[in-house]
């Protein structure tokens, strides 16, 4: 087949190459060789850098008439299948009534708050004044508890004074045949073992001698009845001792302990405590304590029983009562 070549048109000069024609059935062809005589030429125009640009923007504003005119389409669609202008208004009109809605409830609120607030502030001056009769009712009810107990422990007094006029001095109780004096005034102040021991004996007997389940017993109700529960536990001496021999307690009628009530880990010696105390404990059989004899305490006296005191009991009952 014979190759032909078309000369391109320029817009200057007219044609500026020749093209062959068999370059337009085959890309894979190569430009047709230098002149030859034989060979048909065809011109083509070429396409300059302005003119380029042109048709570019040209295709450029095609393509976005194209999409506005789908998007209003698509818009009029949408419209036309799911809200109507009316729609539309009426949406806007209940947002706008939700909004107002929601600012009346914020601003309500607001104002209970600070409505609360200022009750609050004045119910304080009666919070307070609740809380200070609540406290007085504690105190109160504090005060008639200790006075009922008070009463109770002297009616269960009476019948050992009572019978105490009879043989005890006044400020003694009859317990087991045996007057007994308890130091529970604060007049009578603390002593040590030994200064205890000698007020016993001026007033005609000794500290007391625990020597059996019964005295113990009596003996420990008695400090029970008449302890102060807002004060520490206190302990009272009694008259047992080991001080001439570590180990070996004796009372101070020269007889050796047989049974003691001592408290669990009792007695331990420590820094030489060498004489023996009594407790208000529940259980009087773990009422005991050795301590330090220098220590001071309150203490128990005991004495046998005189019947000539009668007169003077009766006129302690009477100024007590």
């Amino acid at each position: 087949m014979d190759r032909r070549g078309i000369s391109g048109f320029n817009s200057d000069t007219g044609f500026d190459k020749l093209i062959c024609e068999d370059d337009l059935n085959n890309e894979e062809s190569s430009h047709c060789p230098p002149s030859n005589p034989g060979r048909r030429q065809v011109s083509m125009p070429s396409m300059t850098p302005s003119r380029l640009a042109a048709v570019s923007l040209v295709v450029l504003a095609v393509i976005l008439l194209i999409v506005d005119i789908s998007l209003g389409v698509h818009y009029n669609k949408l419209t036309d299948t799911h809200l109507t202008t009316e729609d539309v208004e009426r949406i806007s009109s209940d947002m706008k009534n939700l909004q107002d809605t929601y600012k009346t409830s914020v601003n309500t609120t607001k104002y209970v708050q600070k409505q609360l607030a200022s009750e609050m502030n004045r119910q304080k001056p009666t919070n307070w004044e609740l809380e200070h009769q609540k406290k007085r009712q504690t105190d109160y009810e504090a005060q008639i508890d200790k006075i009922t107990k008070d009463i109770a422990s002297m009616r269960s007094h009476l019948p050992m004074i009572n019978n105490g006029c009879r043989q005890c001095p006044p400020g003694w109780i009859l317990m087991n045949s045996v007057c007994y004096y308890f130091s529970f005034s604060d007049t009578a102040g603390v002593k040590t073992w030994q200064k205890a021991r000698q007020f016993c004996q001026m007033h005609g007997g000794d500290l007391a001698v625990l020597d059996s389940k019964d005295k113990e017993s009596s003996t420990v109700s008695v400090l029970i009845n008449n302890q102060d529960f807002s004060l520490p536990l206190n302990g009272f001496w009694i008259g047992l001792r080991d001080l001439q021999e570590e180990g070996t307690w004796k009372w101070v009628d020269g007889k050796e302990l047989v049974e003691g009530y001592w408290n669990d880990g009792e007695p331990n010696d420590i820094d030489n405590e060498d004489c023996a105390a009594v407790y208000p404990r529940e259980n009087f059989f773990k009422a005991w304590n050795d301590v330090g004899c220098r220590f001071p305490m309150k203490w128990i006296c005991e004495k046998a029983p005189n019947p000539q005191v009668k007169t003077l009991c009766l006129l302690f009952i009477c100024l007590h009562n």
